[in-house]
């Protein structure tokens, strides 16, 4: 299982529901989760070989901000 980090621009509750139908149907993402109290919103996403370009392409889609973090 791999494990990757982006910067977001998810900061709250309603936001992770708004992002999650676009994550949950990413078939190489198995689990995410979003740290909204952190300053860079952190979303750490789980799964075999998920695919960094289309996480970020899901997340841009529900209308949120997203790039590698660090």
């Amino acid at each position: 299982m791999s494990t990757l980090k982006f910067k977001t621009s998810i900061n709250c509750a309603n936001c992770v529901r708004a992002v999650t139908p676009f994550l949950d149907a990413e078939a190489s993402v198995e689990k995410w989760s979003v740290d909204t109290t952190s300053p860079d919103k952190v979303l750490t996403v789980e799964g075999e070989n998920p695919i960094p370009e289309l996480i970020m392409k899901s997340v841009s889609q529900a209308g949120f901000d997203i790039e590698p973090a660090g």
